[in-house]
C-alpha cells in the first residue's frame, strides 16, 4: 500500500484517515510486515524541530498518523481531502474491533502501575473475542539489561502480532525505534495516552472539541502543571512556523 505523505515542519505525517489506517495496519499484520507507527500531533512536531534524531524516527515509521487536527487542516491545504484525524485512541478501538473477526494477537505495554491490566480488562469487555497475550508496565527509567532480557523473552513467548506503547512522547517513539528490530513482534504502535483514555483513568474532551481542534483546552484543564508549558509555549510557536513554511519562508525536508 502506497501512503503519501504531508511536510509538516520537515515531519512527513502519513495521508490517511480510519478507514485508510486500518487498512494499512491490516495488511502488515496479515503479511507480517515488521513496523512502528507514530501518532503525531503539534507537540511532537515541534520536538522534532531540536531533536534530528527524534524527528528521524517520526519519518522512518512505517505511519505516522495525523493525530492532531493541525495535521489534519495541513493536509487539506495540500490537497488531500480524505484526510482526516487519526487518533490515538480511536485507532486503537478500530484495530480492536477488526482483531475480532482477524487472527491478531495484542500487547500491552506502558503506563503507570496497574493501568495496562485495567486496559486489557476494559477492551476485553468491549471486544470480548479480543486475543490479549499479555501487559507490562516498565520503570520511569530506561530498561537494565536484565529488564530488557526479560522482555525480550517475554515477547518472544507471546508472538504478540501488535504491541501497544503507551509512554510520553518522544520517549515511546525512541523506544520503538530502538526495539522494534530485537523483538519478535510485527507492529509497534505508539498511543501514548490512549492507555489512561481508554482505561477509563482519564476523562477524554467532547467530540466538538476533539473535531474543532480545541482537545488541548480541554486537556490543559485537566492536567494544568503537566500541559501548561507545552501548549503555551508550543502552540503559537507552531503556528508561527507553519505560517512562515505555507508563506515560503523556510524550506522544511524530510532527509
Amino acid at each position: 500500500m502506497d501512503i503519501k505523505r504531508v511536510n509538516v515542519l520537515g515531519v512527513g505525517i502519513s495521508v490517511l484517515n480510519l478507514s485508510t489506517a486500518l487498512a494499512a495496519i491490516a495488511q502488515a499484520v496479515q503479511t507480517r510486515r515488521k513496523g512502528y507507527i507514530c501518532v503525531r500531533d503539534a507537540h511532537g512536531v515541534m520536538l522534532a524541530q531540536k531533536d534530528a534524531a527524534f524527528r528521524k524516527i517520526l519519518n522512518e515509521a512505517f505511519l505516522c498518523t495525523p493525530d492532531g487536527m493541525p495535521m489534519v487542516w495541513m493536509g487539506k491545504l495540500h490537497g488531500h481531502r480524505e484526510m482526516s484525524r487519526v487518533y490515538g485512541p480511536d485507532l486503537m478501538l478500530e484495530v480492536c474491533a477488526w482483531s475480532e473477526k482477524n487472527p491478531c494477537r495484542h500487547f500491552f505495554y506502558g503506563g503507570v502501575e496497574g493501568v495496562a491490566e485495567l486496559l486489557m480488562r476494559k477492551l476485553k469487555e468491549k471486544f470480548p473475542k479480543l486475543e490479549v497475550v499479555g501487559t507490562y508496565t516498565p520503570p520511569f527509567r530506561p530498561l537494565n539489561a536484565e529488564e530488557e532480557e526479560n522482555l525480550q523473552e517475554m515477547i518472544r513467548a507471546t508472538r504478540p502480532d501488535i504491541m501497544w506503547i503507551g509512554l510520553s512522547t518522544p520517549k515511546q517513539e525512541k523506544f520503538m525505534a530502538e526495539f522494534l528490530p530485537d523483538l519478535d513482534v510485527t507492529l509497534m504502535i505508539g498511543v501514548g495516552a490512549a492507555f489512561d483514555f481508554l482505561s477509563g483513568r482519564v476523562k477524554q474532551a467532547p467530540r466538538w472539541m476533539q473535531r474543532s481542534g480545541l482537545e488541548w483546552i480541554y486537556r490543559l484543564c485537566q492536567e494544568p502543571r503537566r500541559l501548561a508549558r507545552r501548549y503555551f509555549r508550543n502552540n503559537p510557536l507552531f503556528a508561527a512556523k507553519i505560517a512562515g513554511q505555507l508563506c515560503g519562508l523556510k524550506r522544511y525536508s524530510l532527509d
